[in-house]
């Protein structure tokens, strides 16, 4: 039986900023620019947008990807303090716990726990089969696969 899972993965902190843009791809240049990041991850879906992107920063990770409005977490501690539910928590692909909820100062704020370590090839067969499994509901921008 595989060992524990850590719900913060080594290299990790307790918050770890995550930013929605507009154009992850730019972003991702100009923090590399602006600040020295280091891309440690990309994840693309069939379009191009980036569903999901890790920099590094110093000692701290930056997550990041592209605005999918069409994908609609649950907390109910931040929820009976003021925030709505954008995205329910769900176990996703990815090994993550993930769900979004939005504070009544209009931040979205991406919440997740780790639940399971993934390795690379499992990460990219599960994220074709997500992305498949959204591409005929019509959502999440068509993805379809993904790639580091």
């Amino acid at each position: 039986m595989p060992g524990k899972v850590k719900p913060i993965p080594e290299g990790f902190h307790t918050l770890t900023a995550h930013l929605i843009v507009r154009d992850a791809k730019r972003a991702i240049d100009f923090y590399k620019r602006a600040f020295g990041a280091q891309q440690a991850e990309t994840h693309l879906t069939p379009d191009g947008k980036v569903m999901h992107a890790r920099l590094k920063i110093g000692d701290s990770a930056l997550m990041l990807n592209d605005e999918f409005p069409e994908m609609g977490a649950r907390s109910p501690q931040a929820v009976s303090a003021g925030a709505t539910i954008a995205m329910p928590l769900q176990d996703q692909f990815w090994g993550d716990r993930y769900g979004v909820v939005a504070d009544p100062f209009g931040h979205k704020w991406s919440l997740c726990t780790h639940i399971e370590d993934v390795s690379p090839e499992e990460l990219e067969r599960r994220g074709k089969a997500a992305f498949a499994e959204m591409a005929k509901k019509g959502g999440a921008g068509k993805p379809g696969s993904v790639g580091a």
